[in-house]
């Protein structure tokens, strides 16, 4: 049996930072807060990988903190406050950079949720967990994610037909 990959800071950046990436983007809806979001998660690793102990912990770790740093984000007074204006367009440098795929009518409207639905959608269709680990991971009652599952779905199914 091969030895599993040790468990350290750049070996979970390689390879769970396109799904922390896509779920930041997802939770704050822009470039510039997702790429904040992402580097507070990984700031946060390198000061706990070495408590994680299976690379499913580090995964589910990297969700929880993502989750959270989201949640912190949207609490704090300035960000319940402030309207967005559309995001510049950035210049391409050396480095490269995440371009999200083109929009999607069904992409856009998953945006408009609010973003409690907005999660659990994300983490069952594009991080393709369970209901009974997106319960784990948001610690919610399955029956909690199921509803707001069922919610966001009505919800969506509106913004398709109504375009709002």
């Amino acid at each position: 049996m091969a030895k599993e990959e040790q468990i350290t800071a750049q070996a979970a950046i390689d390879r769970y930072a396109d799904m922390v990436y896509r779920l930041a983007l997802s939770q704050m809806k822009n470039t510039t807060d997702a790429d904040d979001l992402f580097q507070e998660v990984f700031v946060r690793l390198v000061r706990h990988v070495q408590d994680l102990e299976t690379w499913e912990h580090v995964k589910a770790w990297l969700i929880r903190v993502t989750i959270n740093c989201a949640k912190k984000y949207y609490e704090q007074y300035w960000n319940r406050n402030v309207d967005y204006m559309e995001e510049p367009e950035r210049v391409a440098d050396t480095e490269e950079i995440y371009e999200p795929p083109e929009e999607h009518p069904v992409r856009e409207a998953v945006q408009k949720l609010p973003p409690k639905y907005r999660l659990v959608i994300h983490l069952y269709y594009y991080e393709e967990f369970s209901v009974a680990e997106i319960a784990r991971l948001t610690e919610q009652k399955e029956s909690t994610v199921k509803s707001q599952m069922h919610r966001a779905r009505e919800m969506l199914k509106q913004i398709l037909e109504t375009g709002k």
